[in-house]
């Protein structure tokens, strides 16, 4: 069995880890960690693992993590994760970092991007990153991986084919992503608040999106130069799913058909991506790991849109399947 430890197990994506962990038949989780006092069941912060998942939450010191854990889920904020992942690395174990701590190339972006200094810099640009439908060969033997933002995710798994193979102009992409409030974490905050977003489409972060530069930087593998982008993520009265519309100058001739090809020839045979003929929407994939993708070509222009469940594809799902990459399993194992 592989023992697998929570780090920050009273969040979103926590949970959302958990869930698909208990339905894993090759997984053992051993440890969840809060700095709650007292001492608290996972299952009394959330409910909904009554009777399924009954550890106390622990406030462990890394050490201790590694000394239980063969695979850490380190679900800590943006900022905290980098502060423990080397302990737990030190102490043997693997690491899947849902926070943005590891995603990005180099510190200065990380410092312009997430306003501090990283305190793992040296890991920066040599960190896996965890979309295994792109880098699944890296995952294998990874002792750390980094897993992507939601709407990264969202944006690069349609971008990053048609980039390689020349069929869309990289200086000039525009990604509309519109997520459920779930996007915004457990923490209140006053944007996610009943009164603000009920019955409310809002725009936040206007250029100046963190998963901004995870997108340029990611595609940029792909492409002999970085993409210029323009992102605007949208808060929809909805409590989860990201439904991105993603819009493209297509290179002279290319056309749906083309495009249709190039996603065939990378996606074909991958499980969890879904090439679609019709307009998907956020229903068509919550609750499951599936990313759903269909293009258009209207005036000149390629309108790319790309659905999945912002907890699961964008966050835990990912994470189970960059676990089972990990360890050789096939990556459906406790997948839906």
């Amino acid at each position: 069995m592989i023992k697998v430890a929570i780090l920050g197990a009273t969040g979103y994506t926590a949970l959302e880890s958990i869930k698909h962990l208990l339905r894993h038949p090759d997984v053992e989780i051993v440890a969840v960690t809060s700095r709650q006092e007292g001492n608290t069941l996972v299952s009394s912060v959330h409910p909904s693992l009554v009777g399924r998942l009954d550890l106390p939450l622990e406030d462990l010191k890394p050490e201790a993590v590694a000394e239980r854990a063969d695979v850490v889920f380190c679900c800590l904020p943006h900022c905290a994760s980098a502060s423990v992942v080397p302990t737990l690395l030190d102490g043997g174990a693997r690491v899947v970092d849902l926070s943005a701590d590891y995603r990005l190339n180099d510190a200065p972006t990380y410092q312009e991007w997430y306003g501090q200094p990283h305190s793992d810099s040296a890991r920066l640009g040599v960190t896996v990153y965890g979309l295994p439908e792109l880098f699944r060969e890296n995952i294998t033997d990874a002792t750390l991986v980094a897993n992507p933002g939601c709407y990264a995710t969202a944006a690069i798994l349609p971008l990053a084919p048609l980039v390689k193979a020349g069929l869309i102009e990289n200086t000039d992409i525009i990604i509309d992503a519109k997520s459920g409030v779930s996007g915004a974490g457990r923490n209140p905050k006053l944007m996610a608040h009943f009164p603000e977003c009920n019955e409310s489409l809002s725009v936040y972060n206007v250029g100046r999106h963190r998963h901004t530069p995870e997108i340029e930087q990611i595609i940029a593998r792909h492409a002999e130069t970085l993409p210029e982008v323009i992102f605007t993520p949208q808060l929809a009265p909805m409590d989860r799913g990201i439904l991105a519309t993603i819009y493209a100058k297509p290179s002279p001739g290319v056309t749906e058909k083309h495009i249709d090809e190039t996603w065939n020839a990378a996606y074909g045979h991958e499980h969890f991506i879904r090439l679609v003929d019709h307009l998907p929407g956020t229903k068509d994939t919550v609750d499951t790991n599936f990313c759903d993708m269909t293009v258009r070509l209207v005036r000149g222009r390629l309108l790319i849109i790309s659905c999945l469940d912002n907890l699961v594809k964008g966050a835990a799902g990912a994470a189970v399947q960059n676990l089972n990459c990990m360890h050789n399993l096939p990556e459906t194992t406790g997948l839906l």
